[in-house]
């Protein structure tokens, strides 16, 4: 789209959430529409305030926004990464994407293998932004913007601070703000030209947007459960509690059944959308797939319900071993001595490769956040990859450097530097990105309310994340038993179709845990379409 003075030309995918009201300011001070959509409130909020313009804008995006006159290009994302951009340089050209394999199918861009981007995925089970799996492209980083020009690009520069969200305030702290905050996100998330669905577990984060959503339309709301012969009367079974929500809340409820043979029918197209390494999605892709098939082409999830309200294990475990461990930080080169001399007795003794680095990794809470969710440990790579690429890609990775460079440590308290460091790295590198592939894949559009800035800044009480209870307080009328369920995430039985299809046929070490199993199949895969194999 072209502004109507003619400079500026925007390339964009997103929503902007308060269009609206940036609209009606716009027309107050004298701005005429052509349109009714928010791709032309963003051109002339542009217009107007340049990039200060980010600092309005409630939604999720990419883009892109030629200026005509000065002859060079803005490229920026959302705060929070919820919408990809990609962008790959050879010094003559820049070209710009939403998916890498656009990029890749152009056929102008170098085959040269990105080693911090195979090493990220092997260490975090996603591939940690700004890096790709080739060393020509490039993730336009979250919350940034970037300018290029004739000279080519430059320096990302960052609009959004993630920690300054949780800056002490104590008027956040009554119920009722949360309730609000809460309703808030979700009616602003709801403003569509179509019906907005939900997918529903049997978890707390999307029985409370359903609530609210239910709470905020007109008519009864299409929810999605997505249900597994394999979990039928197990703990795991999320479709009697999420038919019990459906059934409280009137929605026009489907449980969708996936069985391995549809998966193993799926995995090709599954791994074909994937478009950067991942060992999740399996979930959102059949979520998606089944919202499809109802005719839904919008969706609200309650990813990013746990990082606000230390939903994960890690908020109650890194503080424990960060308590235990921090002496060896004071202590230079202990850590790394006694992982070197336990490491080669790992196949003797069968101690755990974790085990092994936690005191090498004890002296900062990024270090230990590594150990928690890391697949393998760096001193495994070379085994993996190779010497060479294990060296070079963690130099160039730097792990420990990239997870410092989320910020957390300007968080005030132990919560809020670890939600900060889930939201800046498994949230954003995988759950995000796995968000997007997945349902765009299905011409579905995922929404995610917990994930939004506004809504943030009202629930970080006292500059920590909330907590369940307290959101469970914002419905009455969700089932007693979904308080009291032990937390098991949106699970699929991938433990065991894995070892019954093909792609694990040429996966050695089945003993290993089924994600390092898995993340070896995958890094293989995709291995052998970039130029890059061991």
């Amino acid at each position: 789209m072209t502004s109507q003075c003619g400079r500026y030309v925007i390339s964009y995918n997103g929503e902007i959430y308060n269009y609206k009201s940036l609209r009606a300011g716009l027309e107050s001070a004298g701005t005429r529409f052509a349109t009714d959509s928010d791709t032309e409130v963003v051109l002339e909020m542009f217009r107007r305030y340049g990039t200060d313009m980010f600092n309005h804008l409630r939604g999720m995006y990419a883009l892109a926004i030629w200026d005509t006159l000065e002859r060079r290009m803005l490229l920026a994302r959302d705060p929070f990464g919820i919408k990809p951009l990609y962008y790959a340089d050879d010094g003559w050209t820049c070209r710009v994407a939403s998916q890498v394999k656009a990029l890749r199918a152009i056929g102008q861009i170098s085959d040269d293998p990105e080693p911090a981007g195979h090493v990220g995925f092997l260490l975090f089970g996603s591939v940690p932004e700004p890096f790709t799996l080739w060393r020509e492209i490039r993730a336009v980083p979250a919350g940034t913007y970037v300018w290029v020009d004739r000279s080519g690009i430059g320096a990302p520069r960052k609009y959004f601070d993630l920690p300054s969200l949780y800056e002490c305030d104590s008027a956040r702290s009554t119920d009722d703000s949360l309730s609000e905050a809460i309703e808030d996100s979700v009616r602003h998330h709801m403003v569509a030209d179509v019906p907005v669905g939900a997918f529903l577990s049997s978890g707390l984060d999307s029985s409370v947007l359903v609530a609210m959503m239910s709470k905020c339309a007109t008519t009864p709301i299409k929810t999605v459960t997505v249900g597994f012969e394999e979990f039928r009367g197990t703990s795991a079974d999320e479709v009697p509690l999420a038919e019990e929500v459906a059934s409280a809340f009137n929605t026009q409820h489907t449980t969708r059944l996936v069985s391995r043979e549809e998966f193993e029918q799926d995995l090709p197209k599954i791994l074909h959308a994937m478009d950067q390494p991942t060992i999740d999605g399996i979930n959102i892709w059949f979520a998606s797939k089944a919202c499809a098939e109802i005719g839904l082409k919008v969706a609200v999830s309650g990813l990013g319900g746990d990082e606000i309200s230390a939903g994960y294990p890690t908020f109650r475990v890194l503080p424990n071993w960060y308590r235990k461990t921090r002496f060896a930080g004071k202590i230079p080169g202990l850590g790394s001595m006694l992982r070197g001399i336990l490491a080669p007795l790992r196949p003797l003794t069968g101690i755990n490769a974790k085990a092994v680095g936690m005191l090498e990794y004890g002296g900062s809470l990024a270090g230990l956040y590594l150990l928690k969710r890391g697949l393998f440990m760096p001193w495994e790579l070379p085994d993996l990859v190779g010497r060479e690429l294990a060296r070079e890609g963690l130099k160039r990775l730097d792990p420990l450097e990239n997870l410092e460079r989320s910020g957390y440590r300007n968080a005030d308290t132990p919560g809020a530097r670890i939600s900060v460091l889930e939201q800046s790295c498994y949230m954003r590198n995988q759950l995000l990105r796995d968000a997007d592939w997945a349902s765009m894949a299905h011409s579905l559009e995922v929404r995610v309310p917990f994930v939004d800035p506004v809504l943030q800044r009202q629930v970080f009480r006292h500059g920590r994340p909330t907590s369940k209870a307290e959101i469970a307080k914002v419905s009455s009328l969700l089932p007693k038993a979904m308080l009291t369920r032990q937390k098991s995430g949106f699970e699929t039985p991938v433990e065991n179709w894995i070892s019954k299809c093909g792609i694990e046929s040429k996966t050695p070490k089945a003993t290993e845990h089924w994600s390092r199993r898995w993340a070896r199949s995958i890094n293989q895969h995709f291995g052998d379409g970039c130029a890059f194999s061991h």
